[in-house]
């Protein structure tokens, strides 16, 4: 699946929740998503263009947002049950973090601890962000809402390991900082 194919399958999937403009659609994406998924203004707004062209969306009448509001048509739909049946495709992980770190040796262990730190406050706020839309969650009686908390165990098993993984790293660093003393 093409990055253009998930774009689409993000767009109409936001826009199966209901008709929206662009600018919301980047919002809820952003909001609801944000864990697992980016896009920007300039990925959307072409994609809304196409898909609005190939007859999967339609201009809607009255949106709850000001400007061009869009809802999904009956052959959007399909497309989105056929792209969330394709194949997941495999990305290249990106993280700057990650990136710094491997090359510690030329900074060294100060500021290397500085990136770890960073890491583990990341890692902490990202917890007690999904608590709370765990929390909130739990309120939902939308039958979509059993899906969205699978996705929020993932995200909350993630920071879980990045706070073990920036503890563990700070150890080490200490002991790097020690031993050029």
């Amino acid at each position: 699946m093409s990055k253009r194919s998930q774009t689409e399958l993000a767009v109409l999937g936001v826009l199966s929740i209901e008709p929206m403009s662009g600018y919301a659609v980047r919002r809820t994406i952003t909001e609801s998503m944000g864990l697992f998924w980016s896009e920007s203004f300039g990925q959307i707004y072409p994609t809304l263009a196409r898909l609005l062209e190939d007859g999967l969306i339609a201009p809607a009448a009255h949106g709850r947002t000001s400007g061009s509001s869009y809802a999904i048509t009956d052959v959007g739909r399909r497309q989105l049950r056929q792209l969330l049946s394709l194949p997941v495709p495999s990305t290249p992980p990106r993280n700057g973090r990650l990136l710094r770190l491997f090359f510690g040796a030329l900074v060294g262990p100060r500021t290397c601890t500085e990136v770890v730190e960073e890491a583990r406050a990341s890692a902490a706020g990202a917890l007690a962000r999904l608590a709370q839309e765990r929390a909130d969650l739990g309120q939902e009686s939308d039958p979509g809402a059993p899906y969205r908390r699978l996705v929020l165990s993932a995200g909350e098993h993630a920071a879980r390991a990045q706070l073990a993984w920036a503890e563990e790293s700070l150890a080490e660093l200490r002991r790097l900082a020690e031993a050029e003393r």
